[in-house]
């Protein structure tokens, strides 16, 4: 896809409020997501139950934002740094996307956007809060974590606001009522911190957190569906 043809950083607004239609697609979305799938959560007291945040998790699949937004509060209102390349070219997905907000695009061949940096500062400037895949791709394998980026330590440490790590497993190949367990740890403050050792500090957390995955015996429905579905 031609670069021109993505949109920019700053495409979508950023906010600290849910927008009705978000909180109409959460409300569908919620209680569908429990249907197909099992999730096993583990530290929701550690969420921040006053201000706004960075999230950072591994990235294995397409289900890792669901599970994260259906898990936290609605308020602040989460944003993702996610690349549109291929969401763009799935019309009704995009459309979703451009109405309920919370996405930031980050076009890879954009290295350096300063547009970027400023749409993310601005998102924790109002009170919302953002999410983050330091690794940038999805990892290779359930278990294993790729060395983080440090975008969201320069984030935290400009916006003085505490970083939550969580670990995910169980994502990487999916099926109807597969377990799914998401580990959510204590915030980290970034007082005190360089971008590295917070960059440092968030990878060692993460894989701490990280839960040992076995695959369950037994049939596996729709699992080439599910795994692809996105």
């Amino acid at each position: 896809m031609a670069q021109t043809t993505l949109p920019p950083a700053d495409l979508l607004p950023v906010r600290r409020e849910a927008t009705f239609s978000y909180r109409l697609v959460r409300l569908v979305g919620v209680p569908l997501l429990h249907l197909i799938f099992r999730f096993d959560v583990t530290g929701k007291e550690n969420i921040p139950r006053s201000g706004n945040y960075i999230v950072i998790a591994n990235h294995l699949n397409w289900l890792d934002e669901f599970a994260i937004l259906l898990l936290f509060p609605v308020e602040p209102r989460l944003h993702f740094l996610a690349d549109p390349t291929l969401l763009v070219t799935r019309k009704v997905q995009w459309f979703i996307v451009r109405h309920t907000g919370g996405f930031v695009p980050v076009v890879r061949e954009r290295h350096g956007d300063p547009a970027l940096f400023r749409h993310v500062d601005r998102a924790l400037e109002v009170g919302g809060a953002v999410a983050i895949f330091p690794e940038g791709n999805y990892g290779p394998a359930e278990g294993e974590l790729m060395p983080f980026k440090k975008g969201f330590a320069h984030f935290a440490i400009k916006a003085g606001v505490p970083v939550v790590p969580i670990a995910l497993s169980g994502t990487k190949d999916l099926w109807l009522r597969k377990p799914i367990k998401v580990v959510i740890g204590k915030p980290i403050l970034p007082a005190g911190h360089t971008p590295e050792s917070l960059t440092d500090v968030g990878y060692q957390r993460v894989k701490e957190l990280m839960p040992v995955y076995r695959e369950e015996p037994g049939r596996k429905l729709l699992r080439r569906q599910l795994t692809h579905l996105f």
